[in-house]
C-alpha cells in the first residue's frame, strides 16, 4: 500500500490477517479502490485489526492525527457502532454494502444481497432441489443477514426447504459447516455457500463422504473468483465483478471528497453462472415419496 500522509483514504479490515491469504473478494475489491484512486494522486491506507474495537481505535487514531482524508467502511453489523464515531470524528465515510438502500450522513455503495439470493434460490428449485442448506457468514454482519432473511423467505415461496448453518468465511469453518449439513439424516441435495473458500472446503467434504457433485449433492458459491473456475469440477457461483466494485467505490470516495455530498450508487446485481456444480436433483430423491 502507499505511504501515509495527506491524500489519504482509509480502509480498516476487522479480520485475521490470514484470511486475506486465502480470501480473494478484499484484494480485488482493493485494487478497483486503489486504481482509482491513483488517478487522483491519492493512496490507500490499510490497517488490519482483530476486532471492531481496534478498528474504532485505529479511526480515532486517524482523525487526531488528520492522516486521512476519508475512510471506506466495509462489513457493517446491526446498530453499527463505526458510524456514530466516523461522524463524531467528521471524516467523510462511504460504506460498501449494508441493509439498506440509503444511509444517513455517509455515501454508500449497495449491493442487492437479497434480490441475489432470490435468484439463487430460484435457481435451484428450478433444478428440482427441495431442501436446499446455506453456509452463510457470520449473522452478526447485516449483508449476512439480508442473504439469510431473502434465502429462507425465497424457499417458502418456493415451496422449498431451506437450512441455514453459520461459519466465518474460511476453510475449516466451511468444512464444518457442511459436514453438519450433508450428516443430517435429511441432507440437502444443494448447498448455498457465502463465499468461494467455504465453497471449495464443501467440495472436500462431498469427497470424504463419497458423494458426488454434482450426482449426489450440487454446490453453489458466492463471490466468483479462480478459485471456482479452477476447482473440480469447476463451482457454480454468483458472480460479481469486485475489482469493478472498488472502482465504483473509489469513484464514491472522490466524488464525496470533491462534493461534500454523501450520495447512493448501487452494485451491480451479481449474476448466476453455471458451471459443473451443480445439476437437477438426483432420481434416487426425486422419486423418493417423502421428498416430493
Amino acid at each position: 500500500m502507499s505511504a501515509v500522509g495527506a491524500d489519504a483514504v482509509g480502509l480498516v479490515l476487522a479480520r485475521p490477517a490470514r484470511m486475506l491469504g486465502f480470501e480473494p473478494f478484499f484484494m480485488e475489491l482493493i485494487g478497483g479502490i486503489e486504481e482509482t484512486l491513483s488517478s487522483d494522486d491519492r493512496s490507500l491506507l490499510l490497517h488490519v485489526v482483530p476486532d471492531h474495537g481496534a478498528e474504532i481505535a485505529a479511526y480515532r487514531r486517524w482523525g487526531r492525527g488528520g492522516l486521512v482524508d476519508a475512510v471506506v467502511l466495509v462489513n457493517l453489523v446491526v446498530d453499527d457502532p463505526r458510524l456514530a464515531v466516523l461522524g463524531e470524528l467528521g471524516i467523510p465515510t462511504v460504506v460498501v454494502g449494508g441493509p439498506e438502500r440509503s444511509l444517513p450522513g455517509v455515501a454508500h455503495v449497495w449491493i442487492d444481497n437479497g434480490q441475489a439470493m432470490r435468484d439463487a434460490v430460484g435457481y435451484l428449485v428450478d433444478l428440482g432441489h427441495r431442501t436446499i442448506g446455506r453456509v452463510s457468514g457470520p449473522a452478526a454482519l447485516a449483508h449476512t443477514r439480508s442473504r439469510t432473511h431473502a434465502f429462507l423467505d425465497e424457499c417458502v415461496q418456493r415451496g422449498a426447504r431451506g437450512v441455514v448453518v453459520e461459519a466465518d468465511y474460511g476453510q475449516e469453518s466451511g468444512t464444518r459447516a457442511t459436514r453438519a449439513l450433508l450428516g443430517r439424516n435429511d441432507p440437502p441435495s444443494a448447498v448455498v455457500y457465502d463465499n468461494d473458500v467455504m465453497a471449495v472446503a464443501g467440495l472436500g467434504v462431498a469427497n470424504e463422504l463419497g458423494l458426488g457433485v454434482p450426482s449426489d449433492v450440487s454446490l453453489l458459491a458466492w463471490d466468483d473468483s479462480a478459485l471456482c473456475r479452477l476447482s473440480h469440477p469447476p463451482l457454480s457461483a454468483m458472480s460479481l465483478d469486485v475489482h469493478a466494485m472498488g472502482v465504483q467505490v473509489g469513484d464514491a470516495v472522490l466524488n464525496l471528497l470533491a462534493s461534500g455530498r454523501a450520495t447512493t450508487s448501487t452494485a451491480p446485481l451479481p449474476r448466476l453462472v453455471a458451471r459443473g456444480s451443480t445439476a437437477r436433483r438426483p432420481r434416487a430423491v426425486r422419486d423418493d415419496p417423502a421428498q416430493a
